[in-house]
C-alpha cells in the first residue's frame, strides 16, 4: 500500500466566470426605465497553500482532479452574481511547482505561502455596465470568460538542514532514530526506506533537523535504484553526512570505496540554476557500527585517510550510543555556521533597483500563416483571445461591439499593413479559434445605433428628406389647397347666377 508520494500530477480546472444579464427596468408609467442588468461573478481560484502539518502529496495521488465553483449569473434589478469559492489544497512546505514541460512556476518553501496555480475566469458585463451616454441601452452583455485548465505537477524536496548520506543498509535510519524521536522503518535488507524521514535533533542550545532518505548506489543519478528520489530531497539540505558501514559483509565493499561511489553520485547529479552543488557544500564522516570488534578496527585504519583528505571524521555505534554525542554538536555547529551566513546576506544591503520607463507593450500580434486556399492571419494577444470568449455571437449588436473594439485597439491596421483584403480569413487566438471573413469597416459607430436590439441601423437607407425638401413640399400643398377653395367658389357662383335666371323666368311666366 501507498503511504508516501512526493510527486504527482494535478488535472486542474478553475471555475468559469458567470455571464452578464441582459435587462430592461420595467416600471408602471415608465415605459423607459434603463437596462439594469448586473455583472456575472468571477470563477473560484485554486490555491496551493504551503502547510507544515501536511507532509506528503499521497491524497492527491489518489484525487488527482481538482475543481473550484463557476461565477454565478448577473441579474436584472442590478443584482450581480456571486464569486465561485476558491479552492484552497495544502501541499508540504519544499513543495515546487513546475508546469508539464518542467517549467519551475513556484517553490514553497516559507510555511503559509500561497500560490495561485490556476486562476478563475472572469465574470461577464451586463448592459447596465456596458450603457455610456451614446449606446443608452444596450441589447447585449458579455459572456463570462472560462477559468484555467490543464495540468500542474507537484514536486515534494525535504527541508531539512542536515542529509544522511551513505549506501543502503549503511545504519542512517538507527542513526536518526537514535539521535531524535523519529521512528523510521529499520531492517537488514537494502532499501528498507523508501520514503524519506524527518527527525528534530537538539544539541545544546541547537535545534536542527535531519532527513533520512532513500539509500544511494552506483549510479543513482542516472536513475538506478531509488537515487533521483534520494538526490531531489539533498537539494535543500546545508550540511551532508556520509553514514559508511564499516561492518559489511559484501565482497569488495570498503569505507574508503563506498565514499567515492557517493562523492561520484553527488558530483554527477545537476543541482538547479542558483543553488550551490552538492560536493561543495560542508560535509562530515560517521564511521558506524564500531560496536562490532572488526568494524573498529576497520574504522581506525581507514580514519587517517579520511582524515587527509579534509573531512571530520566521527566514529559512531547506533546501538551503544557511543561518538553520538559529539557527532551532533559538530552538525550543530555547521547549522549554526550556515544560518548566520543566511542571516548576514539578508541584511545586507540591496543594490539599488533603477526603474526606466518603458515605451508602451503592444497588446496584440498578428502572425500570417500559410493556408491552402491563401493566407491565414492569426491575431494572439490577451485582450483579443479574452474579448472573443466574452462575445455571444448569436447577437448581432454584440458582434458589433467586438468589431468596434478590435477597430479600435488597431487590428484593422495591421491587417491593412500586412497586406489582408476583403475576405480574407482572420482567426483570433491559438489553436482551433474562431474564424473569420474579413469584413473592413469604413468607420466604427456602434454607440450611435438607435434601432431595436439585434438590429442595425447602419445598414438601413436613408430616407429622411432635407428642409428644403420639405418646403417645398409644403408650398406645394397649400397651392393646391388654395386652388381647390377658389375652384370651389367658382362652383358656387355660377350655382347662384343659375338660380337668379330662373327666378325671373318663373315671373315673366306669371304676368
Amino acid at each position: 500500500m501507498v503511504t508516501f508520494v512526493d510527486r504527482v500530477t494535478l488535472h486542474l480546472r478553475a471555475g468559469k466566470g458567470g455571464n452578464g444579464c441582459v435587462s430592461v427596468h420595467r416600471e408602471k408609467f415608465k415605459p423607459l426605465g434603463g437596462p439594469d442588468g448586473g455583472n456575472g461573478g468571477d470563477g473560484g481560484d485554486i490555491v496551493l497553500v504551503a502547510d507544515p502539518q501536511t507532509g506528503t502529496l499521497l491524497s492527491y495521488h489518489h484525487s488527482p482532479h481538482r475543481t473550484s465553483q463557476n461565477g454565478g449569473f448577473g441579474m436584472g434589478d442590478h443584482r450581480s452574481g456571486y464569486d465561485g469559492e476558491d479552492l484552497e489544497l495544502p501541499v508540504p512546505v519544499g513543495t515546487v511547482v513546475k508546469s508539464p514541460e518542467g517549467e519551475v512556476l513556484a517553490d514553497m518553501v516559507t510555511p503559509g505561502e500561497r500560490f495561485v496555480v490556476a486562476a478563475g475566469g472572469h465574470g461577464g458585463l451586463g448592459n447596465a455596465a456596458l450603457a455610456t451616454p451614446k449606446r443608452k441601452a444596450p441589447g447585449f452583455a458579455l459572456l463570462g470568460t472560462p477559468g484555467f485548465e490543464g495540468d500542474v505537477v507537484l514536486e515534494l524536496k525535504t527541508v531539512a538542514d542536515v542529509a544522511l548520506v551513505g549506501y543502503p543498509s549503511a545504519g542512517k535510519s538507527s542513526l536518526i532514530a537514535a539521535i531524535s524521536a523519529a521512528r523510521p522503518k529499520i531492517a537488514d535488507y537494502p532499501f528498507t526506506t523508501l520514503h524519506p524521514n524527518l527527525g528534530v535533533v537538539q544539541a545544546g542550545d541547537s535545534r536542527y533537523t535531519v532527513a533520512d532518505v532513500p539509500g544511494l548506489i552506483e549510479g543513482a543519478s542516472e536513475g538506478r535504484g531509488l537515487g533521483l528520489q534520494f538526490l531531489r530531497h539533498v537539494e535543500r539540505c546545508s550540511a551532508l553526512l556520509h553514514v559508511l558501514d564499516c561492518a559489511t559483509l559484501e565482497s569488495g565493499r570498503d569505507p574508503i570505496s563506498d565514499l567515492d561511489v557517493i562523492l561520484a553520485e553527488l558530483a554527477a547529479y545537476e543541482v538547479p540554476e542558483g543553488q550551490v552543488p552538492l560536493l561543495e557544500r560542508p560535509q562530515v564522516i560517521a564511521l558506524n557500527k564500531i560496536d562490532v570488534p572488526e568494524a573498529r578496527e576497520l574504522a581506525d585504519f581507514v580514519r587517517p585517510e579520511l582524515e587527509e583528505r579534509g573531512f571530520r571524521v566521527f566514529e559512531i555505534s547506533t546501538v551503544s550510543h557511543e561518538g553520538l554525542r559529539p557527532l551532533t554538536f559538530a552538525l550543530g555547529e555547521l547549522v549554526d555556521a550556515h544560518r548566520a551566513e543566511l542571516a548576514a546576506a539578508a541584511e545586507a544591503p540591496k543594490e539599488r533597483v533603477v526603474i526606466r520607463p518603458r515605451g508602451a507593450k503592444r497588446e496584440f500580434e498578428i502572425r500570417v500563416e500559410g493556408g491552402s486556399y491563401g493566407n491565414i492571419y492569426r491575431i494572439l494577444g490577451d485582450k483579443p483571445v479574452r474579448w472573443v470568449q466574452q462575445t455571444d455571437f448569436q447577437n448581432e449588436e454584440a458582434v458589433g461591439y467586438l468589431a468596434d473594439r478590435l477597430e479600435k485597439l488597431g487590428v484593422e491596421d495591421e491587417l491593412f499593413r500586412l497586406g489582408a483584403v476583403r475576405g480574407s480569413t482572420v482567426v483570433i487566438g491559438p489553436g482551433e479559434s474562431i474564424v473569420f471573413d474579413w469584413e473592413p469597416q469604413l468607420s466604427s459607430a456602434a454607440e450611435l445605433i438607435t434601432s431595436p436590439r439585434g438590429l442595425d441601423s447602419r445598414f438601413d437607407p436613408n430616407t429622411r428628406r432635407t428642409t428644403s425638401e420639405r418646403r417645398e413640399r409644403y408650398h406645394e400643398r397649400m397651392d393646391a389647397k388654395a386652388a381647390a377653395r377658389a375652384e370651389l367658389e367658382e362652383q358656387r357662383l355660377a350655382s347662384r347666377a343659375a338660380e337668379g335666371e330662373d327666378a325671373e323666368d318663373a315671373g315673366e311666366d306669371t304676368l
